[in-house]
């Protein structure tokens, strides 16, 4: 058969497809509704994959099935499990609270004056067992640190969903971290107890002392470097750096852990080999291995252990194993078992682009110089120096080009915004982090030890800033980012499937990817942006004016809130305000906007104060208006000709997106059962009980 003949040839890429599966599970039980439909799944799949078994004649296609059905099934199984196991009691509702919790973590956050703090309430057996406040920098105490007691006033309120549809969900990424409640801690902030764990802060000192040698962004890209704290980078340069397609510098992951941990090996084995009997008795090459997985691992709990480093730590010892039994050492294999890992063991974070950017980044470069032709491009030669380096820069340029291009569709379905000229801001950028900062921070921290790395430290913050200065020239280039506004899921999910058939397969058939992913790129492009975005809370709005821009209903919004609603409206400028419009007719409490569309003009009205408008003129208004939009409770006399987005609504469907040509419709909250939807709540009133010493 024509199918068994091509599995036959495609058999050693069978096994990459087994994370692909176990990951296509899990994407159903993010995407489906309710208990009905995952049950459903997991039963129509392992039926699936048992029928495939029962099938007569064997043959690979069989088998193939079954293990597909059947890890779609786990897959679903498994995401559902661990949603139930960090199950925890969210706070019911905002609350301001006396509360005594020990320290479970601590971020500096430099640049933005202030300290996040993770806690665990001690005592209240009506709050959330974890949860995270906001401190001034000014009233944290002294020796704050994992480990320590403290007790504090907080104006606390449950994670908030997605602002607008296609907007950062934290209520889902708070519940898999089990953080039942946010918020900020307001002075004088008590310390009950010192920490006495061993080593606590060391991380935050480290940081405190690299920033104290560096001052600004550059210092904090050089603790973000050191200890995944990326507190003290200035907004416009965390901005820069995105725009640029360099954010991946900061966060610490396979790029920085594979530098540390090759550092470590060449050094120690140079040093090794300097002594003829440890060179002849020894196999050098394993004791280096060992010390770089040391090396790899200790770095990881340094930077904080957060999952994308745990990621990389792990494919970096899977490739110091592969090299110490005489493998190749970077193939897709080792990829697919670094997803599969990773997937087993937090299935949620499928979900969050740090895992989709990082894999997709990596598959792309493996995919790529696994191919026959591009290795027979760029495999060593008998050459000059000057043809060497330009081979050498022209595999640099193609893998940055492949890797822009697998990294695009994601970051504009997360970010709605994506880098240009990524690919060649990183031939500088990563050979300069890679080779100049990160081994000149290393030796600057060394000798700091006998107090002499003035002169380095010195020659790191210069390079930093190179490093800063090409962010801000690529950022600021013509047409450096592309926007997009809410990517449709149906067309993401085309574009994903058809780059992983194109990178997963290595027969002709691989091709016959690109029409998924043209088809899903389309759709994507052709999505026409939302004329109106309204936030769950109904306080704030966007709204497309005549001359295309969008333009916000209160003057005094802030910059997240500015930059949430540009970003979700493909607004590449700054929004402006729907008080300087000229359709618009707006007084202190109301505006009134009309809004064309091909087929009709729309009206919108929306409140924008917290002062009470005259009962007539509100009716009169409300009768005269398309759309009505409010954060308060409006009366039962106010009806709107089409919709009516009032407080109680709002709080059924979430935050709202809408095309007026169309007259779409998109809600945060479309149904469904998923446990951060509707969760075990605690309220108030609270109880506070002492601690005991």
């Amino acid at each position: 058969m024509t199918l068994e003949r091509w599995l036959e040839r495609e058999r050693e890429q069978l096994v990459l497809w087994l994370p692909v599966m176990l990951g296509a599970g899990i994407t159903a039980w993010f995407v489906l509704p309710d208990a009905a439909r995952w049950i459903g799944f997991v039963l129509g799949s392992a039926a699936l994959g048992l029928g495939a078994l029962a099938l007569p004649g064997g043959g690979r296609a069989p088998r193939v099935m079954a293990v597909a059905g059947l890890t779609l099934a786990a897959g679903c199984a498994l995401i559902w499990w661990r949603a139930e196991r960090v199950a925890a009691p969210v706070l019911a509702r905002p609350a301001v609270v006396l509360m005594t919790g020990q320290v479970e973590r601590v971020e500096q956050l430099p640049a933005r004056d202030m300290v996040r703090v993770t806690l665990s309430p001690l005592g209240h057996a009506d709050l959330p067992p974890r949860l995270r406040v906001n401190l001034a920098i000014g009233d944290a105490p002294k020796g704050l640190a994992k480990g320590a007691i403290i007790k504090l006033r907080a104006r606390l309120m449950p994670p908030p969903d997605a602002a607008v549809p296609g907007a950062y969900d934290f209520a889902r990424v708070a519940w898999f971290a089990r953080l039942g409640a946010t918020g900020k801690g307001f002075a004088p902030v008590e310390m009950v107890r010192p920490s006495a764990a061993p080593g606590a802060g060391l991380r935050t000192r480290l940081s405190t002392h690299i920033q104290s040698r560096i001052a600004g962004s550059a210092g904090g890209i050089a603790s973000a470097l050191a200890t995944g704290d990326q507190g003290a980078i200035a907004e416009a340069d965390s901005e820069a750096m995105r725009r640029s397609g360099l954010a991946h510098l900061l966060s610490v992951s396979g790029l920085h852990v594979t530098a540390v941990t090759a550092a470590t090996m060449l050094l120690v084995l140079r040093l090794l080999a300097l002594s003829p009997t440890l060179a002849l008795r020894w196999r050098l090459p394993l004791v280096a291995a060992g010390a770089g997985a040391l090396t790899a691992i200790g770095y990881t709990l340094l930077t904080g252990a957060e999952v994308p480093t745990i990621r990389s730590c792990a494919a970096a010892l899977l490739v110091l194993l592969a090299l110490s039994l005489g493998r190749e050492a970077i193939t897709l294999r080792l990829v697919a078992a670094g997803a599969l890992l990773v997937l087993l063991l937090w299935p949620e974070a499928l979900a969050g682009p740090s895992f989709q950017l990082s894999f997709a980044a990596v598959t792309a470069i493996v995919a790529l110089h696994e191919s026959p032709r591009v290795r027979g491009w760029f495999k060593r030669r008998e050459e000059g120096r000057g043809r060497r380096l330009l081979r050498g820069l022209g595999s640099l340029l193609l893998t940055g080009i492949a890797v822009e291009l697998a990294l695009m569709p994601i970051g504009l379905f997360h970010f709605h915004k994506a880098g240009i000229y990524g690919a060649l801001a990183n031939i500088v950028a990563i050979p300069l982090t890679t080779f100049v900062i990160m081994p000149l921070e290393a030796l600057a921290l060394a000798l700091d030890v006998a107090g002499i790395g003035a002169p380095v430290w010195w020659l790191t913050a210069r390079s930093l800033e190179l490093l800063l200065w090409l962010a801000h020239v690529t950022a600021s280039a013509p047409g450096a980012v592309a926007a997009l506004p809410a990517m449709p899921g149906g067309a993401y999910a085309l574009i994903v499937v058809g780059g992983l058939w194109v990178a997963l397969w290595r027969t002709g058939v691989r091709w016959a990817g690109v029409a998924p992913f043209a088809a899903g790129l389309a759709w994507a492009l052709l999505t026409p942006a939302p004329d109106l975005l309204v936030t769950g809370d109904g306080r704030h709005l966007a709204i497309r004016t005549a001359d295309g821009a969008m333009a916000l209903l209160r003057d005094r919004a802030g910059d997240y809130t500015r930059s949430m609603l540009g970003e979700n409206s493909g607004a590449e400028e700054e929004l402006a305000l729907l008080s300087e419009a000229p359709e618009a007719r707006c007084s202190p409490d109301l505006c009134l906007v009309e809004v064309r569309s091909p087929t009709r003009r729309w009206r919108v009205l929306a409140t924008r104060s917290g002062y009470l408008v005259l009962w007539r003129e509100m009716m009169a208004h409300c009768s005269a208006a398309d759309v009505v939009v409010s954060d308060r409770r409006l009366p039962p006399g106010c009806t709107p000709r089409w919709l009516r987005l009032d407080r109680e609504t709002l709080a059924r469907t979430g935050g709202v997106a809408i095309t007026f040509a169309d007259a779409g419709v998109r809600t945060v909250r479309s149904g469904g059962s998923h446990p951060w939807l509707t969760p075990l709540t605690v309220q108030p009133p609270f109880v506070r009980r002492e601690t005991p010493q």
